[in-house]
């Protein structure tokens, strides 16, 4: 559960931190801060623009992913301001951990000694631990819910039809508190995306198929093959699809960060600036591993989960459908003609959105496998369509029809 216990340095408990309590008390807070949170994640109230909820980029009915095919969305107090990267999906982070340099959980390889280098966190670079340090994010953003500061906030909340609740959850004098009510708040949304019956549910095809009470198709499975297979798409390499040891459901990633050099996405206004760059974990949006060059150029690997749903793919959205995401990952070295622009000299500017000095970063496992220009792909359009078939099967049954 996130916040039921009080840091070390609080000085007594309070509504805020409530210090030590017993595991029923635990509970009955957390479903009272999930309670909470739903109703200020559906709340126009709290942005600057009177407009945007968290719910309008992180939509329900798409897995709290975007509904738009836009590769950013529009935010600021008069709704005017585009962000820099895509909407992810909120679902399917409560198992992320925090962010390491240094990750050794190798249960799938069965061999814990292995590094597998930067991992975990929330957001496209990692920069956020827990789902209260994220909340702050879009809530502070001048493109996304626009406010000045936290004052803001905990001025719209004071007067919002459940400010009676918040004062309930967290001391009735909360209010008087700027920062002890912030930090109430990103707690409550927190707690709200922890709910597992609007967040993880599990309720896929391929969760029921795991649990032997569904079918695939012939080519679904032939999908999953391809997937799973470390010569053809080696998609499990780092979606990882069998369940864990301890019989956890698959969660298709594996919380790690990489680059793969997604061509640059002209519809992002940002990227009119030739000199503009989004490199990562090295910047320009997460600060503390600016200069670090051998981050430049890597971003989280998502969840698959609800993948089908989506209408805009990778953290540039560049690409508009799975098919071509999975294309992409096919023949980005044999075929790079197909997916980056041409320079002057009629010449391929292949990598057209990762400067070449941090090239070295570049993920070459398969698919990509060292292949050059006029190699044959790593995957036939029918084995693609294989894998984009099995990819529909990861969509919750929630979401079905949408």
């Amino acid at each position: 559960m996130i916040g039921l216990t009080a840091p070390a340095d609080a000085a007594e408990p309070s509504g805020v931190h409530p210090g030590p309590m017993s595991r029923q008390d635990a509970l009955a807070r957390a479903d009272a801060l999930t309670a909470l949170g739903r109703q200020m994640f559906f709340d126009p109230s709290l942005s600057a623009s009177g407009k945007q909820a968290c719910s309008s980029c992180h939509d329900p009915n798409h897995a709290f992913g975007p509904a738009s095919a836009s590769p950013v969305e529009m935010g600021g107090a008069n709704l005017d301001r585009p962000g820099v990267r895509a909407v992810p999906s909120l679902r399917y982070l409560q198992a992320a951990p925090a962010f390491t340099e240094h990750f050794y959980d190798s249960e799938d390889e069965g061999d814990e000694s292995v590094d597998n280098g930067p991992t975990g966190g929330l957001t496209w670079d990692g920069r956020a631990d827990h789902g209260k340090d994220q909340a702050r994010i879009p809530l502070l953003s001048p493109f996304e819910m626009g406010n000045k500061d936290e004052g803001d906030v905990v001025a719209a909340l004071g007067k919002a039809p459940y400010a009676d609740a918040f004062k309930a959850a967290f001391g009735a004098d909360v209010f008087e508190h700027p920062q002890d009510a912030f930090d109430a708040a990103v707690e409550a949304l927190g707690t709200f995306e922890q709910s597992s019956a609007d967040f993880y549910p599990y309720s896929s095809r391929y969760d029921a198929f795991l649990a032997g009470k569904a079918q695939l198709s012939a080519q679904e499975l032939r999908g999953r093959m391809l997937f799973e297979d470390e010569a053809k798409g080696n998609c499990a390499s780092c979606h990882l699809s069998e369940p864990a040891n301890d019989g956890e459901p698959p969660q298709f990633t594996d919380y790690g960060l990489i680059a793969i050099a997604v061509p640059r996405n002209p519809a992002i206004p940002a990227n009119a600036d030739s000199s503009y760059v989004d490199l990562g974990l090295c910047g320009p949006m997460r600060t503390d591993f600016k200069g670090r060059t051998e981050y430049c150029g890597l971003f989280k690997t998502p969840t698959l989960r609800n993948v089908a749903l989506r209408k805009s793919f990778f953290h540039n959205g560049y690409f508009h459908t799975l098919r071509e995401a999975v294309a992409f990952y096919a023949s980005r070295d044999s075929d790079p003609a197909r997916w980056y622009p041409k320079k002057a000299d009629g010449t391929v500017d292949k990598f057209d959105d990762l400067p070449k000095a941090y090239w070295p970063n570049l993920n070459t496992d398969p698919p990509f496998n060292g292949k050059k220009p006029g190699d044959k792909p790593a995957l036939t359009d029918a084995e693609i369509d294989d894998i984009v078939a099995f990819l529909g099967t990861l969509t919750d049954a929630d979401q079905a029809g949408q």
